[in-house]
């Protein structure tokens, strides 16, 4: 196993280009994966069911994906996601039934939790511990820029072909993903083990780690939660108050253009002052974000609430990867990376579910300012717990530990 070095050839190729690419296929394709599903004869709930698989396939592969890159380790790992995820890209563009296209973009969901994981995983290894932040903020910050030019990519290769060609797009963005993987020098990542020890299972690692899954960790499901809530609350509210689809997608661009902004300053912070001086305001002003929402009935309050929502989302860019990697251990990285990613993952897919449910007993505000108390519940959840588990978590306790 290497030590930490910031090599920045192997940062830019090994992770940070690869994940961009990757996330604009991934970005190119969400948009038109309901109305492809209602093309090919499926009903508006049944689309919705196909276009939820990617989060599905993603949860299900996130302890897998962690076995996988203990086993071949994260370089070979994120091969293997990019080849994954080109058969499901594939796979979903012939699809002959709607049972297929279901599977395959199950299948490309599961291949993204294998291709975050090894990527984290190989960042956390070869970046020393005082550029952390600012590296992984960049990993965070890259994907949401991917995930923001993808659609605007798809619709672009729209204007070419039909529905298909954005598959056909994804499909060469997966594939140039590996290749960019591929011209990296390899650096073996596998945790190092003692002679004759075997490889821990991730059931090992849940049990070792169970007490700070069940408090750092379930901070972290908060923290996912508000943010899958996020992602929906906008079009969600946009339509109960009556605007049109396209003031809707303008709103949600403005919010994601503004989230994309911020990476690098919210990296340096926590590289300089600790992981709590991001986590704590970037999450309670989420929530104030959230919590403002149902108060906004014209398009100016609500592209107002919409910047905020950018700049609190944007403000935490990374932080999650970061104390992830700060608290992970040196010989079970990546099965204890797959652990905490199914939590934050549940806690995503929890988010939006808040919000339906509220709607569905007949007050989306209500179900919106739940979602929004998860917010500062996360940030009291980060105050109590991560200086218990981390030395990283504010200059206090680094100074205790000796290392400032």
């Amino acid at each position: 196993m290497t030590t930490a070095h910031s090599p920045r050839r192997e940062i830019l190729l090994g992770a940070l280009l690869p994940a961009f690419i990757f996330s604009l296929g991934a970005g190119a394709m969400i948009p038109v994966l309901a109305p492809f599903a209602v093309e090919r004869g499926a009903s508006l709930a049944v689309a919705g069911i196909i276009a939820a698989m990617l989060p599905v396939g993603q949860i299900l592969a996130d302890l897998p994906a962690g076995a996988l890159a203990a086993r071949v380790g994260d370089r070979r790992a994120m091969l293997l996601a990019a080849g994954a995820a080109a058969i499901g890209f594939l796979a979903a563009g012939l699809a002959p039934s709607l049972l297929t296209l279901g599977a395959a973009v199950g299948l490309v969901g599961a291949a993204n939790a294998v291709f975050h994981l090894a990527r984290h995983s190989y960042l956390t290894e070869v970046t020393p511990v005082h550029q952390r932040a600012r590296v992984l903020s960049t990993l965070g910050g890259v994907h949401r820029i991917g995930q923001f030019l993808g659609p605007f990519l798809g619709a672009g290769v729209l204007l070419l072909g039909d529905l298909r060609a954005v598959f056909l797009l994804a499909l060469l963005t997966a594939v140039a993903a590996g290749v960019t993987v591929l011209l990296a020098p390899e650096i073996d990542t596998r945790p190092a083990r003692a002679p004759g020890a075997s490889r821990a299972g991730f059931t090992q690692v849940i049990a070792r780690h169970r007490e700070l899954l069940l408090t750092l960790g379930v901070a972290s499901m908060l923290v996912g939660a508000i943010r899958g809530a996020r992602q929906q609350v906008l079009p969600l509210w946009g339509e109960h108050i009556g605007l049109d689809p396209t003031t809707i997608s303008l709103l949600f661009g403005l919010a994601g253009g503004i989230d994309m902004l911020l990476f690098y300053p919210a990296g340096k912070i926590m590289d300089r002052f600790g992981r709590l001086w991001i986590g704590v305001p970037s999450m309670t002003c989420l929530g104030v974000a959230m919590a403002l929402v149902p108060l906004a009935h014209s398009v100016p309050v609500l592209a107002a609430v919409a910047v905020l929502l950018g700049v609190s989302n944007g403000l935490g860019s990374g932080v999650m990867m970061t104390i992830a990697s700060d608290i992970a251990p040196a010989d079970a990285r990546p099965q204890f990376l797959g652990a905490w990613r199914l939590m934050q993952d549940l806690g995503i897919a929890a988010g939006p579910l808040t919000l339906a449910a509220g709607a569905a007993l007949g007050s989306l505000a209500a179900g919106v300012w739940v979602a929004a108390a998860m917010g500062p519940l996360a940030s009291a959840g980060l105050l109590r717990w991560l200086p218990r588990y981390s030395v990283h978590a504010s200059r206090r306790t680094r100074r205790a530990a000796g290392i400032d």
